[in-house]
This record gives structure tokens, sequence and C-alpha cells, in this order.
């Protein structure tokens, strides 16, 4: 059959691409930007990329008029303000451009809306439902709450939170209930409803067969981890407040912490569990899927990760391959060259730089700038990375993102995301025994130029150590 995935660079749809294959469909992926698809090397030859985005229907014709079923695995949560709009006209889009195909099926991944009063982010997925549900084909809406996956934004919030704080002094909404579900079996599910006519004009809520408060999951997750943590949950802070102790002491944007909040405050729990019947599956615990999240990143098995979705960035709507073109007209440049004791070695370290890793020289001040990157309202660098010793264009690390990629030539690219008075851009060029690093700003006015003056000195000591370390 042949198969249209829509979102295949998202944490959702890195996962069952592979097991769509593996059944033996034909894929087409659609993706915004093919500079940030990087699909398996085994899978490569048996898929097709097309461009297209959803906010523009004109880039739509691109969708092959023959395919049999279709995904629809995105949505623009915390990655505007608008987003409730953005996700209505995507829709209505991508609803017209399947009504000229000849679709007999539509997967659609929600959330849970069991309650009258729903957050503006579930109230935004249940409106994409209803705009889907208008087409001249069938179907079929899976609910999801909180799904538990290594890489997964839930995942990670709660691991940050247990790992990094022995006593919380918690929001009243960590009583609130919800039916979390782990990743595998959304993959299953997701797959097992392909083209299957039970599964067709219905809507069915997914989840595992644990009834949990949040405080009642963080607290298992500690007991999985071995951590004793105490939770103290208090009514006197506001969403508001509720929002900035998320972004502050988790790896979460602002704008995906306000979200989750406002989320977080309706009970998430599945109607009931009929789609297991259905389709014929039994889903895993709770805590079954925090131990299979930890096998896949002890392993460093983790296949896709939230964390390189631009909602986890102050990018909006770009490609980046606007940005491979490093400028330099107008830049400030800090460019130094060494000759390498051993090129293997230093591709490696290269290639492993950031997250655990750290950036090899003068950590505690990669920390400090971090940490001020926050207080400014940036990502910091709780972030990571997905992968300890692969990268691919389009994934995060720390506060950069990663342009470009090529281990073969060498070259590794990376664009800042943290918060500053300009643009920059940090490059290293590994040409035979001879390692070039280049770390170009282009100031924005006055305060760009004060701001690169202010930190030369640090540069200096910064990039110049970095360099040697590489190069040993």
């Amino acid at each position: 059959m042949k198969i249209l995935l829509t979102g295949a660079t998202g944490y959702i749809g890195k996962r069952i691409l592979p097991s769509l294959i593996k059944d033996g469909h034909e894929v087409i992926c659609c993706v915004r930007d093919k500079s940030r698809f990087n699909p398996p090397s085994s899978i490569r030859n048996q898929i097709k990329v097309i461009e297209a985005d959803l906010l523009h229907p004109e880039s739509l014709q691109s969708i092959p008029n023959n395919i049999d079923a279709a995904y629809y695995l995105v949505h623009s949560m915390s990655t505007s303000d608008n987003y409730k709009n953005l996700e209505y006209d995507s829709a209505i889009n991508f609803r017209e451009a399947m009504n000229k195909t000849r679709v007999k099926q539509v997967i659609y991944l929600s959330g849970i809306v069991n309650e009258d009063n729903l957050s503006k982010h579930l109230l935004s997925r249940k409106n994409v439902e209803v705009e889907l549900s208008k087409g001249a084909f069938k179907l079929t809406c899976l609910r999801a709450g909180i799904i538990v996956g290594s890489g997964s934004a839930s995942f990670e919030i709660m691991r940050d939170l247990v790992e990094k704080l022995p006593i919380m002094i918690a929001p009243k909404w960590l009583l609130t209930k919800c039916q979390p579900i782990g990743i595998a079996d959304v993959r299953n599910i997701l797959v097992k409803c392909l083209l299957n006519e039970k599964t067709y004009d219905q809507n069915f809520d997914i989840g595992s067969e644990d009834v949990l408060s949040y405080k009642e999951m963080l607290l298992e997750f500690a007991r999985v981890r071995n951590l004793k943590r105490f939770i103290i949950t208090v009514p006197v802070l506001t969403p508001r407040l509720s929002s900035y102790w998320l972004y502050f002491v988790t790896s979460t944007s602002y704008k995906l912490a306000r979200s989750l909040v406002d989320s977080m405050k309706v009970e998430v729990i599945c109607r009931d569990n009929k789609i297991n019947q259905v389709i014929g599956i039994k889903t895993i615990s709770y805590k079954q899927a925090l131990i299979k999240a930890f096998e896949k990143i002890d392993n460093n098995e983790i296949v896709s990760s939230w964390k390189d979705s631009f909602a986890s960035s102050e990018l909006k709507n770009i490609n980046i391959s606007e940005f491979i073109s490093v400028p330099n007209y107008g830049c400030f440049k800090d460019s130094r060259t060494k000759h390498v004791l051993n090129s293997s070695s230093s591709l490696e370290k290269v290639w492993s730089i950031g997250g655990e890793t750290g950036w090899y020289y003068g950590n505690w001040l990669w920390r400090i700038r971090g940490f001020i990157d926050k207080l400014f309202g940036g990502v910091g660098l709780r972030r990571g990375r997905t992968n300890k010793h692969s990268i691919n264009a389009g994934d995060a690390l720390d506060f950069w993102r990663v342009i470009y990629a090529n281990k073969d030539e060498g070259r590794l690219l990376l664009y800042a995301e943290m918060k500053l008075p300009g643009e920059a851009w940090l490059d290293f060029n590994l040409v035979d025994d001879k390692l070039t690093q280049t770390a170009t700003f282009r100031p924005l006015g006055l305060a760009g130029r004060l701001y690169w003056y202010s930190v030369l000195p640090f540069h200096g000591f910064i990039f110049k150590g970095m360099l040697n370390k590489i190069s040993q």
C-alpha cells in the first residue's frame, strides 16, 4: 500500500516509519524541510520524500494522487501563540488536499478530550478532528494522554524534575489524574489501525491500564530510578508561576511549559480501552514503559526526541538550509586552525560535543552562559543532545541547532538558538590533519556590537582551550 506520512521528522513520525517499511508499505514522507529529514540508512532507498507546508495549500500539490492512506501527525503547539488558528488552517488545507486523492483513510493522533472545559491545547486538537471528519475519506482518530518513551516531552520533563529535585514544592495540579501510555504501544496502535475497516469513522481513547495522578507518576519514576523523593503540593502557584517553575527546572521551552500547565489542570482518562479488543493488543504498564525508555537511553538507541523539534527553540517556520551559508559582510569572526595528532580521534570528539560530553574546556562558563540564557527566556543548556555519538542536521545540541553535519567531509555547522542581539554560527572543519574552528557573529545594531566586545575576552579563553582539547 502507498502511505502518506506527515510529520515524518517528528517524535511519533520517526517511530512509526520503520514499522511501516517493515510491513512492506510504500511510504511517502511529507516534510516541510528536506534538510531536517535524516531517515536510517537501512530504509533510505525504500521511501520517497516530498516537501510541503500545510499552511500553504499550493505546496500540497506535490502529494501523489494514488495514496491509499495517510497519517496526520502534525501540530503547532508552542511554536506560536496563535497555534490554535494555525492548526485549524492546516487541518482544512490537508483535508482539501486529501479530497483530491484516492485516499481511503486518514489516521489522526489527538489528545483525550473527555471533559467539557478543555484547555486551549486540547480544544485545538478537538477542532482539528472536527475539520478532518468533514473529508471524503474515512477518519480514524486516536486520542492519547501522556506518552511515555525515551525522548518524549513528558518523559524528559519528569526526568528533569525527579533527578534534579529531592524535594518538590509543586502546584496542586500535580493531583490531577491521567492515563499514560508507552510510546511502543502508541506506535503499535497507529500501525495496526492502518486500513483496518473496524476503525473507520471512529475515535478511540488510548492508554495503559494505569490511572495515576501526576504526583504518583513522579514518585513511581523516582522508584524506578532508585531515588527517594518528597513532593509537597501547594495551592498558591498560579498558572504563570507554574509555567516558570517548569521552564527553569526542566529542559522545556516557556511556551511549551505554559501549554502543558494549561492542559495538566484537565483530567485525561480514557472512556474505555475498546481499541485494544478491536486490533487485538495488550498495553504495557506505566512502570514497564519507564523501564523500556531507560533501556533505550542506556543503549544509546533513542530514535527520536521532542528536543529536536522546533517547539524546543525560538526558531519558527524556517528552513535550516537558509543558514548553511555563513555570512561574512558585517560580521565578527573568531577563526582558529590547529594541526591534529589523530584525525579520527578529533573527528569523534567534534561529533560527540555538547550534552553529557560537554564542550571540552571551560564547561563551567558554558553552564553560566546557559543559565543567563534561561533568565532571558532562551533555551539554555538543558536540552543536551539526542544521541551521544551521532548527529544530524536539524538536531538540537544544547543551545545550538545543527545546520549541517557531514562526517565524510569533516564538517559540523551549528547555529545559535540562545538569546542574542544578533545571529551566531559555530563551524568545525577537519581537512586532512588540519582542524579549523570558526565562530561567526552577525550583530544587530549597537547592542550586538557591544555584546561581541564584552564577551571577546572569554572567547580567547574558551575557543582556544576547546580547539586544543579537540586536537590532542
